[in-house]
Protein backbone atom coordinates (compact mmCIF):
# COMPACT_ATOMS: atom_id res chain seq x y z
CA UNK A 1 0.00 0.00 0.00
CA UNK A 2 1.36 3.43 -0.95
CA UNK A 3 1.99 6.19 1.57
CA UNK A 4 -1.23 8.12 2.11
CA UNK A 5 -1.25 11.90 1.85
CA UNK A 6 -3.04 13.14 4.94
CA UNK A 7 -6.21 15.09 4.22
CA UNK A 8 -8.95 16.97 6.02
CA UNK A 9 -12.65 16.12 6.16
CA UNK A 10 -13.67 18.94 3.76
CA UNK A 11 -11.10 17.71 1.23
CA UNK A 12 -12.50 14.17 1.50
CA UNK A 13 -16.07 15.32 0.79
CA UNK A 14 -14.95 17.52 -2.12
CA UNK A 15 -12.94 14.64 -3.60
CA UNK A 16 -15.90 12.28 -3.20
CA UNK A 17 -18.21 14.75 -4.97
CA UNK A 18 -15.72 15.13 -7.82
CA UNK A 19 -15.07 11.41 -8.15
CA UNK A 20 -18.47 9.85 -7.45
CA UNK A 21 -20.83 12.76 -8.19
CA UNK A 22 -24.34 11.40 -8.76
CA UNK A 23 -23.76 8.06 -7.01
CA UNK A 24 -25.76 7.65 -3.79
CA UNK A 25 -23.68 8.41 -0.69
CA UNK A 26 -26.27 7.76 2.03
CA UNK A 27 -29.76 6.29 1.84
CA UNK A 28 -32.60 5.77 4.28
CA UNK A 29 -36.22 4.73 3.52
CA UNK A 30 -37.49 8.28 2.89
CA UNK A 31 -34.32 10.17 2.09
CA UNK A 32 -31.12 9.85 0.11
CA UNK A 33 -28.25 12.11 -0.93
CA UNK A 34 -25.68 11.77 -3.70
CA UNK A 35 -22.03 12.60 -3.04
CA UNK A 36 -22.50 15.87 -4.94
CA UNK A 37 -25.62 16.75 -2.92
CA UNK A 38 -23.84 15.91 0.33
CA UNK A 39 -21.05 18.32 -0.57
CA UNK A 40 -23.57 21.11 -1.26
CA UNK A 41 -25.32 20.37 2.05
CA UNK A 42 -21.93 20.46 3.78
CA UNK A 43 -21.23 23.96 2.52
CA UNK A 44 -24.66 25.22 3.56
CA UNK A 45 -24.38 23.65 7.04
CA UNK A 46 -20.87 25.10 7.41
CA UNK A 47 -22.30 28.58 6.67
CA UNK A 48 -24.99 28.02 9.33
CA UNK A 49 -22.41 27.02 11.95
CA UNK A 50 -20.33 30.11 11.15
CA UNK A 51 -23.48 32.23 11.43
CA UNK A 52 -24.10 30.69 14.86
CA UNK A 53 -20.73 31.99 16.01
CA UNK A 54 -18.79 28.72 15.76
CA UNK A 55 -15.04 29.33 15.54
CA UNK A 56 -12.21 26.96 14.71
CA UNK A 57 -11.58 24.65 17.64
CA UNK A 58 -15.03 25.06 19.21
CA UNK A 59 -16.68 21.81 20.30
CA UNK A 60 -20.10 20.87 18.92
CA UNK A 61 -21.94 17.76 20.17
CA UNK A 62 -24.36 15.46 18.37
CA UNK A 63 -26.69 13.34 20.51
CA UNK A 64 -28.97 11.61 18.04
CA UNK A 65 -29.74 8.29 16.34
CA UNK A 66 -28.60 7.36 12.82
CA UNK A 67 -30.47 9.99 10.79
CA UNK A 68 -28.98 11.43 7.59
CA UNK A 69 -28.93 14.92 9.12
CA UNK A 70 -26.42 13.59 11.68
CA UNK A 71 -23.91 13.25 8.84
CA UNK A 72 -24.78 16.61 7.28
CA UNK A 73 -24.37 18.32 10.65
CA UNK A 74 -21.07 16.54 11.33
CA UNK A 75 -19.43 17.41 8.02
CA UNK A 76 -20.80 20.96 8.26
CA UNK A 77 -19.39 21.63 11.70
CA UNK A 78 -16.11 19.91 10.85
CA UNK A 79 -15.84 22.09 7.72
CA UNK A 80 -16.28 25.13 9.97
CA UNK A 81 -13.24 23.94 11.91
CA UNK A 82 -15.27 22.81 14.93
CA UNK A 83 -14.58 19.56 16.76
CA UNK A 84 -17.27 16.88 16.62
CA UNK A 85 -18.31 15.43 19.99
CA UNK A 86 -20.55 12.35 19.45
CA UNK A 87 -22.66 11.41 22.48
CA UNK A 88 -24.08 7.96 23.13
CA UNK A 89 -27.88 7.94 22.72
CA UNK A 90 -28.22 5.51 25.64
CA UNK A 91 -26.82 8.02 28.13
CA UNK A 92 -29.03 9.61 30.75
CA UNK A 93 -29.19 13.37 31.26
CA UNK A 94 -26.46 13.57 33.91
CA UNK A 95 -24.15 11.35 31.84
CA UNK A 96 -24.66 13.47 28.72
CA UNK A 97 -24.12 16.61 30.81
CA UNK A 98 -20.77 15.19 31.99
CA UNK A 99 -19.67 14.81 28.33
CA UNK A 100 -20.94 18.27 27.39
CA UNK A 101 -19.24 19.95 30.32
CA UNK A 102 -15.95 18.09 29.96
CA UNK A 103 -15.76 18.95 26.26
CA UNK A 104 -17.18 22.45 26.85
CA UNK A 105 -19.53 22.00 23.91
CA UNK A 106 -20.93 25.25 22.52
CA UNK A 107 -23.88 23.68 20.67
CA UNK A 108 -25.65 20.32 20.74
CA UNK A 109 -27.66 18.78 17.92
CA UNK A 110 -30.23 16.26 19.08
CA UNK A 111 -33.80 15.06 18.43
CA UNK A 112 -37.04 15.58 20.29
CA UNK A 113 -37.81 11.94 20.67
CA UNK A 114 -36.39 8.55 19.81
CA UNK A 115 -37.59 5.23 21.23
CA UNK A 116 -39.67 7.15 23.74
CA UNK A 117 -36.80 9.30 25.05
CA UNK A 118 -37.11 13.10 24.96
CA UNK A 119 -33.51 14.29 24.81
CA UNK A 120 -33.99 18.04 25.44
CA UNK A 121 -36.01 17.24 28.57
CA UNK A 122 -33.16 15.05 29.85
CA UNK A 123 -30.96 18.15 29.78
CA UNK A 124 -33.54 20.55 31.20
CA UNK A 125 -32.35 20.28 34.82
CA UNK A 126 -28.62 20.00 34.06
CA UNK A 127 -26.09 22.75 34.71
CA UNK A 128 -24.47 23.39 31.29
CA UNK A 129 -22.56 26.68 31.50
CA UNK A 130 -20.79 26.41 28.12
CA UNK A 131 -23.82 25.30 26.11
CA UNK A 132 -25.43 28.13 24.12
CA UNK A 133 -28.06 26.40 22.02
CA UNK A 134 -29.85 23.11 21.38
CA UNK A 135 -30.62 22.39 17.72
CA UNK A 136 -33.31 19.82 16.97
CA UNK A 137 -32.62 17.59 14.00
CA UNK A 138 -35.67 16.21 12.14
CA UNK A 139 -37.36 13.69 14.39
CA UNK A 140 -37.26 10.03 13.31
CA UNK A 141 -40.55 9.66 15.24
CA UNK A 142 -42.52 12.78 14.24
CA UNK A 143 -45.73 11.49 15.79
CA UNK A 144 -44.32 12.02 19.28
CA UNK A 145 -45.19 15.34 20.96
CA UNK A 146 -42.31 17.75 21.47
CA UNK A 147 -43.06 18.45 25.11
CA UNK A 148 -42.05 21.67 26.87
CA UNK A 149 -38.97 23.22 25.24
CA UNK A 150 -36.80 26.06 26.53
CA UNK A 151 -35.98 29.31 24.73
CA UNK A 152 -32.54 28.14 23.64
CA UNK A 153 -33.96 25.31 21.49
CA UNK A 154 -34.35 25.84 17.75
CA UNK A 155 -35.19 23.59 14.82
CA UNK A 156 -32.68 22.34 12.25
CA UNK A 157 -34.48 24.28 9.49
CA UNK A 158 -34.35 27.51 11.52
CA UNK A 159 -30.68 26.93 12.21
CA UNK A 160 -29.94 26.37 8.49
CA UNK A 161 -31.89 29.45 7.43
CA UNK A 162 -29.23 31.62 9.09
CA UNK A 163 -26.74 30.38 6.47
CA UNK A 164 -28.01 33.11 4.12
CA UNK A 165 -26.05 35.66 6.16
CA UNK A 166 -22.74 33.94 5.32
CA UNK A 167 -21.44 33.74 1.75
CA UNK A 168 -20.31 30.37 0.36
CA UNK A 169 -16.85 31.89 -0.17
CA UNK A 170 -16.49 32.49 3.58
CA UNK A 171 -17.40 28.87 4.26
CA UNK A 172 -14.95 27.61 1.65
CA UNK A 173 -12.18 29.78 3.10
CA UNK A 174 -12.88 28.47 6.60
CA UNK A 175 -12.78 24.86 5.36
CA UNK A 176 -9.58 25.50 3.40
CA UNK A 177 -7.89 26.83 6.56
CA UNK A 178 -8.20 23.47 8.33
CA UNK A 179 -4.99 21.44 8.61
CA UNK A 180 -4.66 17.63 8.77
CA UNK A 181 -3.17 18.12 12.25
CA UNK A 182 -6.26 19.97 13.55
CA UNK A 183 -8.50 18.05 15.93
CA UNK A 184 -11.45 16.48 14.09
CA UNK A 185 -13.31 14.81 16.95
CA UNK A 186 -13.46 14.18 20.66
CA UNK A 187 -14.83 10.74 21.47
CA UNK A 188 -15.43 9.38 24.93
CA UNK A 189 -14.03 6.14 26.27
CA UNK A 190 -16.61 3.65 27.52
CA UNK A 191 -15.92 4.33 31.19
CA UNK A 192 -16.01 0.71 32.34
CA UNK A 193 -13.30 1.41 34.95
CA UNK A 194 -14.15 4.99 35.94
CA UNK A 195 -15.25 8.29 34.45
CA UNK A 196 -15.06 8.39 30.64
CA UNK A 197 -12.10 10.27 29.14
CA UNK A 198 -12.29 12.58 26.13
CA UNK A 199 -10.05 11.32 23.31
CA UNK A 200 -8.78 13.80 20.70
CA UNK A 201 -8.00 12.64 17.16
CA UNK A 202 -7.04 14.75 14.15
CA UNK A 203 -8.40 14.97 10.61
CA UNK A 204 -5.29 13.45 9.05
CA UNK A 205 -4.99 10.43 11.30
CA UNK A 206 -8.69 9.54 11.11
CA UNK A 207 -8.71 9.75 7.33
CA UNK A 208 -5.46 7.82 6.94
CA UNK A 209 -6.77 5.09 9.26
CA UNK A 210 -9.97 4.50 7.35
CA UNK A 211 -8.34 4.77 3.95
CA UNK A 212 -6.24 1.87 5.22
CA UNK A 213 -9.38 0.14 6.51
CA UNK A 214 -10.99 0.28 3.07
CA UNK A 215 -7.83 -1.07 1.44
CA UNK A 216 -7.55 -3.99 3.89
CA UNK A 217 -11.22 -4.84 3.56
CA UNK A 218 -11.08 -4.70 -0.26
CA UNK A 219 -14.10 -2.44 -0.25
CA UNK A 220 -15.42 -1.23 -3.63
CA UNK A 221 -17.03 2.07 -4.54
CA UNK A 222 -20.13 0.22 -5.76
CA UNK A 223 -20.63 -1.61 -2.46
CA UNK A 224 -23.85 -1.17 -0.48
CA UNK A 225 -22.97 -1.14 3.22
CA UNK A 226 -25.63 -1.67 5.90
CA UNK A 227 -24.67 0.26 9.06
CA UNK A 228 -26.01 -1.45 12.17
CA UNK A 229 -23.66 0.44 14.49
CA UNK A 230 -24.68 3.84 15.88
CA UNK A 231 -22.96 6.97 14.62
CA UNK A 232 -21.74 7.83 18.13
CA UNK A 233 -19.48 4.75 17.94
CA UNK A 234 -16.29 4.46 15.86
CA UNK A 235 -17.77 1.50 13.97
CA UNK A 236 -20.76 3.53 12.74
CA UNK A 237 -18.97 6.85 12.33
CA UNK A 238 -15.40 6.17 11.24
CA UNK A 239 -15.76 2.68 9.73
CA UNK A 240 -19.24 3.75 8.58
CA UNK A 241 -20.15 7.03 6.91
CA UNK A 242 -16.62 8.50 7.04
CA UNK A 243 -15.20 5.39 5.34
CA UNK A 244 -18.04 5.69 2.81
CA UNK A 245 -16.95 9.23 1.90
CA UNK A 246 -13.30 8.15 1.68
CA UNK A 247 -13.94 5.01 -0.37
CA UNK A 248 -17.05 5.98 -2.34
CA UNK A 249 -19.51 3.30 -1.23
CA UNK A 250 -23.18 3.79 -0.31
CA UNK A 251 -24.15 3.58 3.36
CA UNK A 252 -27.58 2.47 4.58
CA UNK A 253 -27.88 3.55 8.24
CA UNK A 254 -30.20 1.55 10.50
CA UNK A 255 -32.10 3.43 13.23
CA UNK A 256 -32.57 0.44 15.54
CA UNK A 257 -31.85 -3.25 15.09
CA UNK A 258 -34.71 -5.48 14.01
CA UNK A 259 -33.64 -8.83 12.52
CA UNK A 260 -36.57 -9.21 10.14
CA UNK A 261 -36.12 -5.66 8.87
CA UNK A 262 -32.39 -6.23 8.44
CA UNK A 263 -32.98 -9.38 6.37
CA UNK A 264 -35.60 -7.56 4.32
CA UNK A 265 -33.25 -4.67 3.67
CA UNK A 266 -30.38 -6.95 2.59
CA UNK A 267 -32.80 -8.46 0.06
CA UNK A 268 -34.38 -5.17 -1.09
CA UNK A 269 -31.28 -2.95 -1.26
CA UNK A 270 -28.84 -5.65 -2.41
CA UNK A 271 -26.55 -5.08 0.55
CA UNK A 272 -23.03 -6.31 -0.15
CA UNK A 273 -21.26 -5.53 3.14
CA UNK A 274 -22.60 -6.28 6.61
CA UNK A 275 -20.53 -5.81 9.74
CA UNK A 276 -21.73 -6.76 13.21
CA UNK A 277 -21.12 -8.72 16.38
CA UNK A 278 -21.06 -12.53 16.30
CA UNK A 279 -24.53 -12.49 17.87
CA UNK A 280 -25.92 -10.71 14.79
CA UNK A 281 -24.66 -13.45 12.48
CA UNK A 282 -25.71 -16.23 14.84
CA UNK A 283 -29.21 -14.73 14.81
CA UNK A 284 -29.28 -14.48 11.01
CA UNK A 285 -28.11 -18.07 10.59
CA UNK A 286 -30.67 -19.34 13.13
CA UNK A 287 -33.61 -17.35 11.72
CA UNK A 288 -36.33 -19.86 10.82
CA UNK A 289 -37.39 -17.90 7.72
CA UNK A 290 -33.93 -16.93 6.48
CA UNK A 291 -34.38 -18.81 3.21
CA UNK A 292 -37.37 -16.61 2.39
CA UNK A 293 -34.97 -13.71 1.89
CA UNK A 294 -32.48 -13.33 -0.94
CA UNK A 295 -29.16 -12.73 0.80
CA UNK A 296 -27.03 -13.62 -2.20
CA UNK A 297 -25.81 -10.03 -2.64
CA UNK A 298 -23.71 -10.27 0.57
CA UNK A 299 -20.00 -10.24 -0.25
CA UNK A 300 -18.02 -9.06 2.77
CA UNK A 301 -18.44 -9.10 6.50
CA UNK A 302 -16.52 -7.91 9.50
CA UNK A 303 -17.17 -9.12 13.01
CA UNK A 304 -15.87 -8.13 16.40
CA UNK A 305 -16.87 -6.86 19.83
CA UNK A 306 -16.98 -10.44 21.18
CA UNK A 307 -15.21 -13.75 20.60
CA UNK A 308 -16.06 -15.39 17.29
CA UNK A 309 -15.74 -19.13 16.76
CA UNK A 310 -14.14 -20.71 13.70
CA UNK A 311 -17.35 -22.69 13.22
CA UNK A 312 -19.38 -19.47 12.98
CA UNK A 313 -16.94 -17.95 10.48
CA UNK A 314 -17.14 -21.11 8.37
CA UNK A 315 -20.96 -21.01 8.42
CA UNK A 316 -20.96 -17.34 7.45
CA UNK A 317 -18.98 -18.28 4.36
CA UNK A 318 -20.76 -21.48 3.40
CA UNK A 319 -24.36 -20.63 4.33
CA UNK A 320 -24.38 -16.88 3.63
CA UNK A 321 -22.01 -17.08 0.68
CA UNK A 322 -19.57 -14.47 1.98
CA UNK A 323 -16.31 -14.14 0.09
CA UNK A 324 -14.46 -12.78 3.09
CA UNK A 325 -14.97 -12.46 6.84
CA UNK A 326 -12.64 -10.09 8.65
CA UNK A 327 -11.93 -9.12 12.22
CA UNK A 328 -9.80 -6.44 13.79
CA UNK A 329 -8.69 -4.64 16.92
CA UNK A 330 -8.83 -1.01 17.87
CA UNK A 331 -9.71 1.36 20.66
CA UNK A 332 -10.93 4.92 20.96
CA UNK A 333 -7.38 6.10 21.65
CA UNK A 334 -6.22 4.77 18.24
CA UNK A 335 -8.98 6.25 16.04
CA UNK A 336 -10.65 2.85 16.44
CA UNK A 337 -8.18 0.87 14.30
CA UNK A 338 -4.89 -0.93 15.05
CA UNK A 339 -4.93 -4.37 13.40
CA UNK A 340 -7.04 -6.03 10.73
CA UNK A 341 -7.43 -9.30 8.86
CA UNK A 342 -5.70 -9.88 5.58
CA UNK A 343 -7.55 -11.03 2.50
CA UNK A 344 -8.92 -14.61 2.30
CA UNK A 345 -7.83 -15.80 5.73
CA UNK A 346 -9.17 -19.16 6.87
CA UNK A 347 -11.83 -19.38 9.62
CA UNK A 348 -9.33 -20.51 12.25
CA UNK A 349 -7.08 -17.53 11.61
CA UNK A 350 -10.04 -15.09 11.78
CA UNK A 351 -11.27 -16.74 14.96
CA UNK A 352 -7.90 -16.92 16.69
CA UNK A 353 -6.47 -13.50 15.92
CA UNK A 354 -7.38 -9.89 15.33
CA UNK A 355 -5.17 -9.61 12.27
CA UNK A 356 -1.91 -7.73 11.69
CA UNK A 357 -0.94 -4.12 12.40
CA UNK A 358 -2.06 -1.70 9.69
CA UNK A 359 0.69 0.02 7.65
CA UNK A 360 2.52 2.72 9.58
CA UNK A 361 1.57 1.27 12.97
CA UNK A 362 3.75 -0.76 15.35
CA UNK A 363 2.49 -3.21 17.97
CA UNK A 364 4.43 -4.89 20.76
CA UNK A 365 3.57 -6.76 23.96
CA UNK A 366 5.39 -5.99 27.22
CA UNK A 367 5.61 -7.62 30.64
CA UNK A 368 4.99 -6.04 34.03
CA UNK A 369 8.64 -4.94 34.01
CA UNK A 370 8.04 -2.88 30.87
CA UNK A 371 10.27 -5.10 28.74
CA UNK A 372 8.99 -6.60 25.49
CA UNK A 373 8.02 -10.25 25.93
CA UNK A 374 9.14 -12.96 23.49
CA UNK A 375 6.95 -13.87 20.50
CA UNK A 376 4.15 -16.20 21.60
CA UNK A 377 4.01 -14.90 25.18
CA UNK A 378 1.25 -12.73 26.65
CA UNK A 379 1.87 -9.12 27.57
CA UNK A 380 0.29 -5.68 27.60
CA UNK A 381 -0.40 -4.47 24.06
CA UNK A 382 1.40 -1.23 23.19
CA UNK A 383 0.78 0.71 20.00
CA UNK A 384 2.85 3.37 18.26
CA UNK A 385 2.04 5.18 15.04
CA UNK A 386 0.07 7.91 13.33
CA UNK A 387 -3.21 6.51 14.72
CA UNK A 388 -2.39 7.18 18.39
CA UNK A 389 -4.58 9.96 19.81
CA UNK A 390 -3.41 13.52 20.35
CA UNK A 391 -4.26 13.05 24.02
CA UNK A 392 -7.14 13.27 26.48
CA UNK A 393 -8.85 16.66 26.33
CA UNK A 394 -7.66 18.91 29.16
CA UNK A 395 -6.14 15.93 30.99
CA UNK A 396 -2.37 15.85 30.40
CA UNK A 397 -1.83 13.74 33.51
CA UNK A 398 -4.04 10.91 32.22
CA UNK A 399 -2.42 11.25 28.78
CA UNK A 400 1.06 10.85 30.28
CA UNK A 401 -0.10 7.74 32.12
CA UNK A 402 -0.89 5.90 28.89
CA UNK A 403 1.52 7.40 26.30
CA UNK A 404 5.17 7.01 27.27
CA UNK A 405 8.10 9.23 26.29
CA UNK A 406 8.82 7.07 23.23
CA UNK A 407 5.29 7.50 21.89
CA UNK A 408 3.96 4.06 22.82
CA UNK A 409 0.31 3.91 23.86
CA UNK A 410 -0.15 1.43 26.72
CA UNK A 411 -3.59 0.01 26.01
CA UNK A 412 -4.29 -1.99 29.16
CA UNK A 413 -5.21 -4.92 26.91
CA UNK A 414 -3.30 -8.20 27.03
CA UNK A 415 -2.36 -9.98 23.84
CA UNK A 416 0.01 -12.38 22.09
CA UNK A 417 1.91 -11.72 18.86
CA UNK A 418 2.89 -14.70 16.70
CA UNK A 419 5.78 -15.12 14.27
CA UNK A 420 3.71 -13.76 11.37
CA UNK A 421 2.77 -10.61 13.29
CA UNK A 422 -0.82 -11.63 14.03
CA UNK A 423 -2.23 -10.33 17.30
CA UNK A 424 -4.45 -12.39 19.58
CA UNK A 425 -6.33 -10.52 22.33
CA UNK A 426 -6.42 -12.44 25.60
CA UNK A 427 -7.99 -9.92 27.97
CA UNK A 428 -7.63 -6.77 30.04
CA UNK A 429 -4.90 -6.40 32.65
CA UNK A 430 -7.54 -5.57 35.25
CA UNK A 431 -9.56 -8.66 34.28
CA UNK A 432 -6.66 -11.12 34.53
CA UNK A 433 -7.24 -13.96 37.00
CA UNK A 434 -4.32 -15.44 38.94
CA UNK A 435 -5.32 -19.00 39.79
CA UNK A 436 -2.89 -21.11 41.76
CA UNK A 437 -0.01 -19.00 40.42
CA UNK A 438 -1.15 -19.27 36.77
CA UNK A 439 -2.21 -16.23 34.77
CA UNK A 440 -5.69 -16.85 33.36
CA UNK A 441 -7.03 -14.59 30.62
CA UNK A 442 -10.85 -14.45 30.53
CA UNK A 443 -11.05 -13.63 26.80
CA UNK A 444 -9.15 -16.83 25.99
CA UNK A 445 -11.77 -18.88 27.87
CA UNK A 446 -14.61 -16.85 26.34
CA UNK A 447 -13.21 -17.58 22.87
CA UNK A 448 -13.30 -21.29 23.65
CA UNK A 449 -16.81 -21.17 25.12
CA UNK A 450 -18.04 -19.60 21.88
CA UNK A 451 -17.39 -22.97 20.20
CA UNK A 452 -19.95 -24.80 22.36
CA UNK A 453 -23.26 -25.43 20.61
CA UNK A 454 -25.96 -23.31 22.23
CA UNK A 455 -23.68 -20.60 23.64
CA UNK A 456 -24.76 -17.18 22.35
CA UNK A 457 -22.61 -15.04 24.64
CA UNK A 458 -20.11 -15.78 27.40
CA UNK A 459 -18.25 -13.72 29.99
CA UNK A 460 -15.68 -15.00 32.48
CA UNK A 461 -14.69 -13.38 35.78
CA UNK A 462 -12.54 -14.42 38.73
CA UNK A 463 -14.14 -15.47 41.99
CA UNK A 464 -12.44 -16.05 45.33
CA UNK A 465 -11.24 -19.55 46.16
CA UNK A 466 -9.63 -20.57 49.46
CA UNK A 467 -7.11 -22.93 47.89
CA UNK A 468 -6.38 -21.33 44.48
CA UNK A 469 -6.84 -17.68 45.40
CA UNK A 470 -9.07 -17.09 42.39
CA UNK A 471 -10.81 -19.37 39.92
CA UNK A 472 -12.75 -18.63 36.73
CA UNK A 473 -16.53 -18.49 36.69
CA UNK A 474 -18.47 -18.36 33.41
CA UNK A 475 -21.69 -16.48 32.81
CA UNK A 476 -23.48 -17.70 29.69
CA UNK A 477 -26.42 -16.52 27.63
CA UNK A 478 -27.62 -19.56 25.73
CA UNK A 479 -29.83 -19.96 22.67
CA UNK A 480 -33.56 -19.99 23.33
CA UNK A 481 -33.93 -23.62 22.22
CA UNK A 482 -30.79 -24.87 23.98
CA UNK A 483 -30.92 -27.28 26.94
CA UNK A 484 -27.23 -26.82 27.73
CA UNK A 485 -26.38 -27.63 31.36
CA UNK A 486 -23.60 -26.46 33.69
CA UNK A 487 -21.88 -29.84 33.88
CA UNK A 488 -21.85 -30.16 30.10
CA UNK A 489 -19.98 -26.86 29.86
CA UNK A 490 -17.48 -27.84 32.55
CA UNK A 491 -16.92 -31.27 30.95
CA UNK A 492 -16.33 -29.68 27.53
CA UNK A 493 -13.86 -27.22 29.04
CA UNK A 494 -12.04 -30.01 30.88
CA UNK A 495 -11.53 -31.78 27.56
CA UNK A 496 -10.49 -28.71 25.59
CA UNK A 497 -8.40 -26.52 27.91
CA UNK A 498 -5.81 -26.67 30.67
CA UNK A 499 -7.29 -27.45 34.07
CA UNK A 500 -6.44 -24.07 35.62
CA UNK A 501 -8.53 -22.39 32.89
CA UNK A 502 -11.62 -24.55 33.39
CA UNK A 503 -14.50 -22.57 34.97
CA UNK A 504 -15.27 -23.89 38.42
CA UNK A 505 -18.84 -22.64 38.11
CA UNK A 506 -21.21 -21.81 35.27
CA UNK A 507 -24.28 -19.59 35.59
CA UNK A 508 -26.83 -19.12 32.83
CA UNK A 509 -28.35 -15.65 32.60
CA UNK A 510 -30.96 -14.11 30.29
CA UNK A 511 -28.78 -11.17 29.23
CA UNK A 512 -25.39 -9.66 29.99
CA UNK A 513 -25.23 -6.38 31.92
CA UNK A 514 -24.04 -3.77 29.42
CA UNK A 515 -22.90 -0.19 29.59
CA UNK A 516 -24.17 2.50 27.22
CA UNK A 517 -21.66 1.42 24.55
CA UNK A 518 -22.77 -2.21 24.67
CA UNK A 519 -19.70 -3.50 26.54
CA UNK A 520 -20.19 -6.18 29.20
CA UNK A 521 -19.96 -4.78 32.73
CA UNK A 522 -17.88 -7.45 34.42
CA UNK A 523 -17.91 -5.62 37.72
CA UNK A 524 -21.67 -6.27 37.89
CA UNK A 525 -21.09 -9.95 37.18
CA UNK A 526 -18.52 -10.10 39.99
CA UNK A 527 -21.04 -8.50 42.35
CA UNK A 528 -23.51 -11.30 41.64
CA UNK A 529 -21.25 -13.85 43.33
Amino acid sequence: METIEQKTLPQVVINAADQYGDAIAIKQPHQQFTFAELNALRINACRAFIAAGVEKGDRVAIWAPNVTEWVVAAIGLQSAGAILVPINTRLKGSEAAFALNLSEAKLILTVNSFLGVNYPQLLADQDLPALEKIILLPDPEPHHPAGQLSDNVISWSTFLSAAEAISPDVAEQRAASILPTDIMDIMFTSGTTGQPKAVMCSHGQNIQCFTSWGYNKRIRNNDNVLLLSPFFHSFGYKAGWLAGLINGFTVFPVLSFDLDKVLGQIDRDKITVLDGTPTVFQSILAHPERKNYDLSSLRLSGTGGAPVSAALVAKMKTELGLEQVTTGYGLTETCGYVTGSRQHENPERVSNSSGCPIPGVEVKCIGLDGIEVPIGEAGEICVRGYNVMQGYYKNPEATAEVIDVDGWLHTGDIGILDQQGYLKITGRIKDMIISGGFNVYPVEIENSLANIEGVVQAAVVGIADERMGEVPKAYIVKAVDSDLQEQQVIDWCSTNMANYKVPRAVEFIDAMPLNASGKILKRELRQRF
